[in-house]
């Protein structure tokens, strides 16, 4: 099984990262923040003004290290990324089916089915937990029959309206699964984000979003042809598709557990003159470091049987897509916790 290796995450704004013999050197002006050997690392992630020097660059590209920009937002701006690994033959294949209705539908229909099955968990967990709840049985309900529905789909258009039709009936309860106060939530927004509890899930949903590409390029996929998600320039849609089994799972999940244990706080963020809530630097940090302690956690693969760390998680579905695109399994087997 690969290795997990480190994540850097640059946050210290005015920072400049360059390449001394095999390590990485972090510097604010005259002074040095750090230094890193660079075999230990499996991506860089910058946010704001941050800057890589072009020697470092050629160096992560050719030593297979990711580097990554975000906004100070966290919003993800560009990746520096080395040559095309894997197959040819492998991509090529992706590409046919990506443009062979029933191969896409027959993928995109196992991926919606196990998105669901997994936020369906989340709120039988919390009724687990906490007792009966109404709203979340209803919606427990709702998401069973979207399973039932997926499940006999035809078309693309046909699961991505189940698709739409689950993740509304699941972010109606989400405020249920709250018990901190201050924070609240009323509804999925996106760009920007307008509270807390959205900035934080915009922030967490991105960084899984790039650890679904890496692992996607580490196979030898093209991240940016999906089944489910539409192509669009410049938007990883395969990362995407992958993304989708770990949201409840991984982000939504992880984003509870730093609200309901106060690990965030209301005070960790500020409001634009636009509207926007971002992170506070120090907040950001914060949340950084518990990313990454949540990505050593092991569980059990249901599928792999394997005992793994949250972070490889990933890489074993995209190592599992690439099986199945090269014929070596029957179906494309989708992570679903249990």
């Amino acid at each position: 099984m690969k290795k997990l290796l480190n994540t850097l995450y640059i946050t210290r704004q005015e920072s400049y990262l360059k390449k001394d013999r095999n390590t990485i050197v972090i510097k604010q002006g005259n002074e040095k923040l750090g230094q890193f050997p660079a075999l230990s690392l499996g991506g860089i992630l910058c946010f704001g003004r941050v800057s890589v020097s072009p020697f470092l660059m050629g160096y992560c590209a050719e030593n297979g290290i990711g580097i990554a920009f975000y906004t100070e937002y966290g919003r993800f701006l560009a990746r520096v990324q080395g040559r095309q690994t894997g197959n040819v033959l492998l991509r090529r294949t992706q590409y046919r089916w990506a443009d062979d209705k029933e191969r896409t539908a027959e993928i995109a229909r196992l991926i919606v089915a196990a998105k669901i099955a997994n936020s369906r968990s989340v709120l039988l967990r919390e009724l687990r937990n906490h007792g009966e709840n109404a709203s979340l049985k209803s919606a427990e309900v709702k998401l069973s029959s979207s399973m039932r529905r997926v499940r006999v789909a035809e078309s693309i258009d046909e699961i991505r309206g189940v698709e739409g039709d689950a993740a509304s009936s699941y972010f109606a309860v989400f405020d249920e699964l709250i018990r901190s106060s201050g924070f609240a939530f009323g509804s999925r927004v996106r760009r920007p984000p307008t509270d807390p509890v959205n900035a934080l899930l915009s922030f967490v949903y991105s960084l899984v979003t790039q650890e679904c590409v890496s692992a996607l390029y580490g196979v030898g996929l093209d991240p940016y042809v999906g089944f489910l998600h539409r192509d669009r320039p410049g938007r990883a849609s395969l990362a995407l598709d992958l993304l989708e089994e770990f949201r409840a799972s991984w982000a939504d999940r992880f984003v509870l557990t730093l609200v309901n244990r106060r690990q965030v706080k209301t005070r960790d963020f500020v409001t634009e003159a636009s509207g926007a809530v971002r992170l506070k630097d120090d907040a950001r940090k914060k949340i950084l470091t518990s990313y990454q302690e949540r990505k050593q956690v092991e569980v059990t693969h249901p599928y792999l049987q394997e005992q793994i760390p949250i972070g490889l998680l990933p890489h074993s579905q995209a190592l599992l897509l690439a099986r199945h695109l090269r014929g070596d399994t029957d179906y494309y087997t989708p992570y679903v916790v249990k």
